[in-house]
């Protein structure tokens, strides 16, 4: 979600994406958390359904899916995006701009508050991106902001970003990001994570929305802030709720069955095709984004640093020989009937720069998998077989088919004879904390891109210092990437994110296997969903209605 617009491309849609949906229902929500302005359109509550999980609400303290859908409707940012577009444009901010090649500058528009009357200066930004370096926590989004040094605020309403290397083509949409929510410091920790009642009680939002009602993972309800003065605009719906479900298959039926207006995140590839069929519901397909891969944590995999028999060159032909046996295109058509499509690299196929560097190295050399290859190099790297591997997936994060998914997978690995797979499931809170501590050696993750640049599926993975936290270390690749992000001229900027694909391809630090793209389905009133299903990747509340 960021970056100049110079760099910015909008992602194609594909055939497919693992699934949201999201239904319209007026259900009542509590109040807490005192007043909030009220603001938006006068049309009855919608009512959101998804099997997404809050980790936190806390901006600091996480970097997933389900939480920056709630961050993303309270909290204000000083660049967004625009409904229907993936440029940043200021948000809060009257005017951003580089002053200097290495300071970015951003006035905010006067008089801003938060929704519960504290005032939105200059210095409530400044806090905001110092906590984040402060906190660093393992499961936020601090690696975003690796070309940040330092933030001043030289007067009420201006911010100057002092950053480490100059020509930044990306810092702008780093701003729209999830690194980006301002927050309140009379209400949040400098040093630690706010706890997520203690935001809601203070009432400390100053987005579109306010929460009125927070049971973590069942059901929160929103009110519109009448202070919100950003680019969004007055929400078309004034109350919102969200239901939280930890079966999709309940989501579907009350999707059809009018109980909630809209499921977003995540229905079953079979669901929606039903759903398709179904006259009393809306299926809406946005742009693609979504990538899926599997993560290897350099410590703790088979011949990993610090693993039995410790040797980089066997732990690679593991990585490798996982990579030569992968089915992208059966587990696409036999898990997901096609709303994912195979992907062979990092970065998303659509956005200027993706390659497809792992169709030609691994495998048959043309997509599809190659056993006796696989042999080889476990052969030639002097590793016995068949190789033990734990490999690890979440049951409540990325649908409903991630066990088909990862059982298909075992399926693959196994039948080769040359693994012998340890499958095991966590649910996603405590997945989360786990794949940082370096309990998993191998695990599924998922990607929603913060900003539709193929910067966004290097920065976060391949840095030394990067969000998987998986001890890969790799300083050609570290370097490449903090030069495309300051290179201006688009062709040579185009040839180091090949580049760095292309070594790691070589390294697999992840293997990356599927893409898709957004689905909603809605009921047959609501209107707007084809505005925020947009390449921003940003599902925003406020452009829904109920007709």
């Amino acid at each position: 979600m960021r970056s100049g617009s110079n760099t910015r491309r909008a992602i194609v849609a594909t055939a497919g994406v693992a699934v949201t949906a999201l239904t319209l229902s007026a259900c009542g929500g509590g109040t807490s958390g005192g007043a909030s302005g009220d603001s938006g359109g006068s049309g009855g509550a919608l009512t959101i359904g998804t099997t997404d999980r809050i980790t936190a609400i806390d901006p600091a303290g996480s970097y997933d899916n389900g939480s920056f859908a709630v961050e993303n409707q309270v909290f204000p940012f000083l660049m967004n995006t625009p409904l229907g577009s993936p440029e940043v444009k200021p948000d809060i901010a009257e005017s951003a701009s580089f002053t200097a090649p290495t300071e970015y500058s951003v006035k905010l528009k006067p008089g801003l508050k938060f929704a519960n009357g504290h005032d939105l200066t200059s210095s409530d930004v400044k806090f905001t991106f110092d906590r984040q370096l402060k906190i660093n926590d393992p499961n936020g989004p601090a690696s975003l902001l690796y070309n940040l040094a330092s933030t001043d605020a030289p007067d009420p309403t201006t911010v100057v970003f002092h950053l480490k290397s100059a020509n930044d083509q990306v810092f702008p949409q780093i701003l729209s990001s999830p690194v980006g929510p301002i927050v309140d410091e009379q209400v949040f920790s400098a040093t630690a994570l706010t706890p997520d009642d203690e935001i809601v009680k203070a009432n400390a939002f100053a987005g579109q929305y306010s929460l009125t009602h927070y049971d973590k993972n069942s059901l929160l309800s929103y009110k519109a802030f009448s202070g919100y003065k950003g680019i969004l605009g007055a929400p078309k719906t004034s109350s919102v709720n969200v239901k939280y479900y930890t079966d999709a298959s309940n989501l579907k039926l009350d999707v059809q069955e009018g109980n909630v207006d809209v499921a977003f995140r995540s229905l079953s590839a079979t669901d929606i095709a039903d759903l398709r069929t179904n006259n009393k519901v809306k299926v809406v397909d946005g742009p693609g984004g979504e990538i899926r891969y599997i993560v290897f944590n350099f410590d703790s995999q088979p011949f990993g640093a610090k693993a039995t028999g410790a040797d980089p060159k066997k732990a690679l032909a593991v990585r490798q020989a996982v990579a030569d046996l992968i089915d992208r295109k059966k587990i696409a058509d036999q898990v997901y009937k096609g709303t994912y499509t195979p992907l062979y690299s990092y970065v998303a196929d659509g956005l200027t720069g993706a390659t497809q560097s792992l169709k030609t190295l691994y495998g048959n050399g043309n997509g599809g998998p190659d056993a006796s290859k696989a042999k080889e190099t476990l052969a030639a790297a002097g590793v016995t077989t068949p190789v033990t591997l734990s490999l690890q997936y979440t049951t409540d994060h990325y649908g409903p088919s991630s066990g088909d998914e990862y059982a298909l997978i075992k399926d693959q690995l196994e039948g080769s004879g040359l693994f012998k797979v340890n499958l095991q499931s966590t649910e996603y809170v405590q997945y989360s904390k786990d794949r940082v501590a370096d309990v998993y050696p191998a695990y599924q993750l998922g990607w929603f891109p913060d900003y539709s640049d193929a910067d966004n599926y290097l920065t976060p993975f391949f840095l030394t210092k990067n969000f998987l936290s998986n001890h890969y270390v790799d300083q050609t690749v570290n370097d490449l990437i903090l030069k495309q992000a300051v290179t201006a001229d688009k062709a040579a900027r185009t040839k180091l994110i090949e580049q760095i694909q292309d070594l790691e391809a070589k390294d697999l630090s992840t293997v990356p296997y599927l893409q898709g793209a957004q689905v909603a389905v809605v009921g047959k009133t609501v209107q707007g969903t084809k505005d925020t299903l947009d390449p921003s990747f940003k599902f925003r509340y406020g452009a829904l209605s109920k007709g």
